[in-house]
């Protein structure tokens, strides 16, 4: 009998919710900062299902459960909304970087490429997916690095920055030829590396006037290369486009070669290989979009609540998007409004700056055949590598 009330008394305290132990709030730029103290029995999920509740009851515009350890977890309110006005300028934040708006923190919405060097940036129609890219063209034209332009819409999104950038394509069969370079590109620069014993092209090891230059692949609508109208037709240059795509996504950071991969719709009925081209895209962007399937392909793999706060986007807030980057959380974005008279003037501005893709090329290997898995292995990131190693300098 003694044994059972005991045992009764030890469920009912794991059932009973208590007060949560609350830590000194600590004011900040856009609201406060506490630090709960968890109760036996308690996780950091049990206060990330209660968010919107919390924001309810302590009156704020958002809590996000920010940071936790064993015990405890940090919460973060914000009284109003960050991203209902965003205008500050678009910068080139270092080499390969660019402020392109703000996080719902408040903090700068930054794509770093050397950090996350692959994006996939979906949205729909008036969403705010084309004034990103301009916000990138905005802010990588200054830099040294080659831009190449993918444009499936026959040309009308990026041929007003046409003269930035090194190489455009608008066709499918332009596409095929560009990214046969590209994987040239990538064999010449793998020679360097082994030549030199280094792992990526930003290696101490490798003299400052051997480095390659970076090159940056905008891919607008890119479900264009993977549809096809007649299968015995195109099959085959479906085939080479998605299998040189996959390959230069798969090899292209450690030889300087980065991808932002834009479309309005993005899903796995597309084929095999645009599922297996996500999965190296380790960034990913979801402005507003019309179906579910191209929220799931960008958010789905990645954050369940992620998804949730995509289909909650307004039309109202272009520019608005969800964004998992570096630090493998979401936050909501939004970018700064960018015209495109102000992307051409500055790619017009900064021509000069454009490498002839004719000397990107000129050294580069033959596409004869897939590379060697002898080739794929000496460069194919190590999680047991170092950081010296693998990291940028």
């Amino acid at each position: 009998m003694v044994m059972f009330l005991g045992e009764r008394r030890k469920i009912r305290r794991v059932d009973v919710e208590r007060a949560p132990r609350l830590g000194l709030i600590r004011p900040t730029a856009l609201g406060f900062r506490l630090t709960i103290r968890l109760h036996d029995g308690q996780t950091p999920e049990d206060y990330t299902r209660v968010l919107d509740k919390l924001a309810h009851a302590w009156k704020v515009h958002s809590v996000r459960l920010v940071s936790w350890k064993p015990g405890k977890v940090t919460l973060a309110a914000t009284l109003v909304d960050p991203l209902e006005q965003v205008s500050i300028p678009v910068l080139s934040d270092g080499l390969l970087r660019v402020r392109a708006g703000l996080l719902d923190t408040g903090d700068p919405f930054i794509l770093d490429f050397r950090t996350v060097p692959h994006w996939l940036n979906v949205g729909a129609t008036q969403s705010g997916k084309s004034n990103l890219a301009n916000a990138l063209i905005v802010g990588l034209a200054p830099q040294p690095v080659a831009l190449v332009g993918f444009d499936l819409k026959g040309g009308v999104e990026f041929t007003p920055y046409e003269a930035r950038m090194s190489a455009l394509a608008t066709e499918r069969a332009e596409c095929a030829d560009l990214l046969a370079d590209l994987v040239g590109i990538i064999k010449t620069r793998m020679a360097l590396c082994r030549q030199h014993r280094v792992r990526n092209i930003w290696h101490p090891r490798l003299p400052d006037a051997l480095r390659p230059t970076p090159i940056v692949v905008l891919v607008d609508e890119v479900a264009e290369l993977f549809l096809m109208a007649d299968k015995k037709k195109e099959q085959e240059e479906v085939s080479a486009v998605a299998t040189r795509l996959l390959r230069v996504a798969q090899l292209g950071r450690a030889f300087g070669i980065y991808l932002v991969v834009c479309g309005q719709r993005v899903g796995s009925d597309l084929g095999a290989g645009v599922t297996a081209l996500r999965a190296q895209l380790t960034g990913r962007i979801c402005h507003m979009v019309n179906d579910e399937e191209t929220a799931k392909m960008a958010l789905g793999d990645m954050d369940p609540a992620a998804l949730v706060a995509a289909r909650q986007i307004s039309p109202a807030m272009p520019g608005t998007a969800v964004v998992i980057g570096s630090e493998g959380r979401w936050h909501r974005s939004r970018s700064v409004h960018v015209t495109e008279e102000q992307a051409e003037a500055a790619a017009a501005t900064h021509a000069h700056l454009a490498p002839a893709w004719a000397d990107l090329t000129a050294t580069a290997s033959p596409v004869t055949g897939d590379l060697d898995e002898a080739d794929l292995s000496d460069f194919i990131p190590d999680p047991a590598a170092s950081d010296d190693e693998l990291s940028p300098v």
